[in-house]
């Protein structure tokens, strides 16, 4: 079989079993497994032949993929910010609309910020901005260990491991600023809804995923206890749930937050506020 003919079995097979994008994630793999960097070279190769050794471990990756586990798993890397991450079981999958956080920030900060990231998980946003802003001052914290050594190893893969500073800690618990910033994509999902997730997110960590009765267990903790760490004029950045803007709008007013700005995702849906403290 042609790398073409393999393709399109590949994609046919992945849009039986209700896989989304089917030809992109028969992309990824066959490229993957053909040791490509880019999935692009695919179409410079369509008319040469796979042996079974090249098709064996493919199989097998279409077949876990057709099972739900994530693309991000198998490949092993996500792409966030336009650099690569490791990316495993052992955090949240980086989603494309938390790189519209990360782009709000960095309108807003220069340089030499002090910036903390609470719930870092594999550490993409802490990273992004270090990797975006080489004199700012960035500590990333975790509850999770497996979490935090996921990061440091994404923080050794960007040459950040010593300019990155990462703590175990329960949000703020182990951390006391000042900062000028707190970034935050905290889990926002209410248990009741978890049961009810695709089977890609059903991958992630429940601790990355569980955001107690009503979701908003964590970000009210933080919204609470922000301003200790917080600089004066300190900002405070959150990613939250679809239908979560006006409940934090209001909770973020109640703790003497201002300048609340709410900021709207690709899909127009008010997924990040940042407001200042003090």
């Amino acid at each position: 079989m042609t790398v073409l003919e393999v393709l399109t079995a590949a994609t046919g097979f992945l849009k039986k079993k209700g896989v989304e994008s089917p030809r992109l994630n028969a992309e990824h793999l066959l490229a993957h497994v053909l040791g490509m960097e880019k999935r692009i070279t695919l179409y410079l190769e369509f008319e040469r032949p796979m042996s079974e050794a090249e098709r064996a471990p493919l199989r097998e990756l279409i077949r876990r993929r057709s099972e739900g586990v994530p693309l991000q798993h198998l490949l092993g890397t996500v792409e966030f910010c336009g650099h690569v991450f490791a990316c495993d079981a052992r955090a949240l999958i980086a989603r494309p609309e938390t790189e519209q956080l990360v782009e709000n920030i960095l309108q807003r900060f220069a340089d030499t910020a002090r910036v903390l990231d609470v719930g870092t998980g594999s550490g993409v946003i802490a990273l992004s901005l270090a990797l975006a802003r080489p004199s700012a001052s960035v500590t990333a914290v975790d509850v999770s260990p497996d979490a935090l050594a996921l990061a440091q190893e994404n923080a050794a893969r960007h040459g950040l491991a010593e300019r990155v500073d990462f703590i175990v800690s329960d949000l703020l618990a182990a951390v006391s600023g000042p900062f000028d910033l707190i970034a935050a994509n905290l889990p926002y999902i209410a248990a009741g809804e978890l049961d009810s997730l695709s089977r890609e997110v059903a991958h992630d960590p429940s601790l990355a995923l569980d955001g107690g009765p009503d979701g908003l267990v964590l970000i009210t903790r933080l919204i609470a206890n922000a301003p200790r760490c917080l600089a004066p004029g300190g900002t405070l950045a959150l990613e939250i749930g679809h239908d979560q803007a006006d409940r934090v709008d209001s909770l973020l007013a109640s703790h003497n937050y201002r300048d609340i700005l709410r900021i709207r995702d690709y899909q127009q849906v008010e997924r990040f506020l940042l407001a200042r403290h003090g």
